[in-house]
C-alpha cells in the first residue's frame, strides 16, 4: 500500500513541476511578445525621426542656399526627393499612408512612388 501511495506522490510532484515549466515558459513567451511590440514600435518611430531629420537637414539647406538653384539636382530629383528615395530604398514608408514604416519584403508601394517621383 505504501508503495502506491508513493508513485502518487511522485507523480503530484512531477505533474505540479511540470505545471510549474509551462507557467514559466508561458511568461517567457509574453515578455517576448511584449519585447517584440516594442521593438516594432521603436523601429517606426527611428524611422519617422530620420525622414523627420532628413526632412529638416534638406529644408535647412534650402533655406542656406542662393536663389537660383533652389529646386533640382543634377539627376533632376530635389535633394528632398532624393532623400526619401533613399529612406525608400532603405525599406521605409515615405506616403502619407503609412509614412515611417518598414516595406514587407521590400514591396513597392504606390502611394511612396508617387510621393518620390510624382509631379508636385
Amino acid at each position: 500500500m505504501t508503495q502506491v501511495t508513493e508513485q502518487e506522490v511522485e507523480k503530484q510532484d512531477l505533474y505540479r513541476e511540470l505545471m510549474a515549466l509551462k507557467e514559466s515558459a508561458e511568461n517567457t513567451l509574453a515578455l517576448a511578445n511584449k519585447m517584440t511590440d516594442e521593438v516594432a514600435d521603436l523601429t517606426e518611430k527611428n524611422a519617422e525621426l530620420r525622414i523627420e531629420n532628413v526632412n529638416l537637414r534638406n529644408r535647412l539647406e534650402e533655406l542656406s542656399r542662393p536663389e537660383g538653384d533652389k529646386n533640382q539636382t543634377k539627376e533632376g530629383l530635389s535633394k528632398s526627393k532624393k532623400n526619401l528615395e533613399k529612406l525608400y530604398e532603405q525599406g521605409y514608408h515615405v506616403c502619407t499612408v503609412m509614412y515611417g514604416s518598414r516595406r514587407e519584403n521590400n514591396e513597392d508601394c504606390a502611394f511612396c512612388l508617387d510621393v518620390i517621383y510624382g509631379e508636385r
